[in-house]
């Protein structure tokens, strides 16, 4: 017996070691964006030009130097920065209005894109010879830097100026393809074109598509140079090739949100809080009106796989930066706090679908949708079906037809 316990700890002994050199060598994979590329690649191309950036403070070098100081370093000329949702310095909750400003000491003006206008203007790009867009995407329709891009691409287009697309990974890895593709009269800036809600491509594949499949609403196709990555892998999440996360918005603070994003930010078009007003965004989930142990026997009934979910008690706050007025201020909250356990089965579209089941089963004269829900999802028959009591399966499968479609047309613009 002692000699079989003494090869047994000897075999989970060298197993541990080997996990350990895997997770060290997934670690260091190594991963060259578009910026980090673009100075060696395309420096004397537009060393002379007049550049007109679009970026925020997640447009950064491998090493954590923002691209733009590096462009600055090397006497290139930048007319103006372009600014998106959440403002240059990505300090703006969302869907607050962005005025213009500028960089401090190197005087560049921020043109807001997210104010007035949510498109660059030719007034705009009177003193820029080319665009370079510089923006990270974590992978779902309704983040709104890839309506950004759209709206980039038909500026390039419209305006006869080129557009250098500095490609960058998909955090959350770009195989998992997931939810339905949005209708047609759902568009709006929170889902731009026909993509399910998870799509699985960088935005240099994104752009791709966006111009090929003529879905920029123009017969101009714009002058589009993509500087490609190097070293990345579909399967590759962000920590398998990157140790510090940059925040891409507020309510991103780090890769296990950018995972279950693309599913619990439905909850956003509810009467449920999906965790702002907390340091857990769409980790956290609750309201006054749910009991979180009745609600966790619900999901456990449902089949919840690859997540922990405990109880959670907490109230919304206004956090300055992150948070404006959040549902129920000031309101105790019960709820669940979720912890992804296996990243690479789980599937946050279904998990939401289930989630939001089981609230309106639970509690079908609290719970309610708002006129948003349909713009997250892109498709109104969800709303109706959850209504109705329809099983979260048949829901699900309603919208894989579409899906199976948009991977084949997807195939096409695939770069990596």
């Amino acid at each position: 017996m002692a000699i079989l316990f003494n090869m047994i700890k000897k075999l989970s002994t060298i197993l541990f070691s080997l996990l350990l050199v895997s997770n060290c060598f997934a670690q260091n994979v190594k991963v060259e964006t578009g910026a980090d590329l673009f100075l060696t690649e395309y420096s004397k191309i537009f060393k002379t030009k007049k550049i007109g950036l679009i970026t925020n403070s997640a447009g950064t070098l491998s090493n954590g130097k923002p691209f733009y100081k590096e462009l600055l370093d090397n006497k290139f000329t930048i007319s103006a920065i372009f600014s998106t949702e959440h403002g240059f310095g990505i300090n703006y909750a969302d869907g607050h209005n962005i005025n213009n400003s500028s960089t401090g000491k190197d005087s560049i003006p921020i043109i807001s894109i997210y104010g007035i206008a949510k498109k660059i203007t030719p007034e705009m790009l009177k003193n820029v010879d080319v665009l370079i867009f510089d923006l990270p995407a974590i992978g779902a329709r309704f983040f709104s830097y890839i309506s950004t891009l759209f709206y980039s691409l038909q500026a390039s287009a419209q305006n006869n100026i080129p557009i250098v697309l500095l490609d960058r990974p998909v955090p959350i890895n770009g195989i998992n393809v997931e939810g339905p593709v949005i209708e047609k009269e759902l568009e709006s800036f929170v889902g731009i074109a026909p993509l399910p809600i998870r799509y699985g491509m960088t935005v240099g594949e994104l752009a791709n598509y966006f111009i090929n499949e003529n879905l920029l609403g123009t017969k101009l196709k714009p002058g589009l140079i993509t500087v490609k990555l190097k070293g990345w892998k579909r399967n590759l999440y962000f920590d398998d090739y990157a140790k510090n996360w940059i925040k891409p918005s507020p309510n991103i603070p780090d890769l296990e949100t950018a995972l279950i994003y693309p599913g619990t930010c439905l909850v956003e078009g509810t009467n449920v809080s999906e965790g702002r007003g907390t340091y857990r965004p769409f980790l956290t989930i609750g309201a006054p009106f749910i009991d979180s142990e009745d609600l966790i026997d619900e999901l456990n009934d449902l089949g919840i796989k690859e997540i922990k979910i405990v109880p959670v008690k907490y109230i919304p706050k206004t956090i300055p930066g992150m948070a404006e007025k959040p549902k129920f201020e000031d309101q105790s909250c019960n709820g669940i706090s979720i912890t992804i356990t296996n990243r690479k089965l789980f599937e946050p579209i279904s998990f939401s679908i289930k989630l939001l089941y089981a609230l309106h089963n639970l509690y079908p004269g609290e719970f309610k949708f708002t006129n948003y829900f349909d713009n997250l999802s892109g498709n109104a028959s969800i709303r109706k079906d959850i209504l109705a009591g329809m099983k979260p399966e048949r829901i699900i499968a309603s919208w894989q037809k579409g899906l199976q479609e948009f991977k084949r047309i997807r195939n096409k613009y695939l770069l990596y």
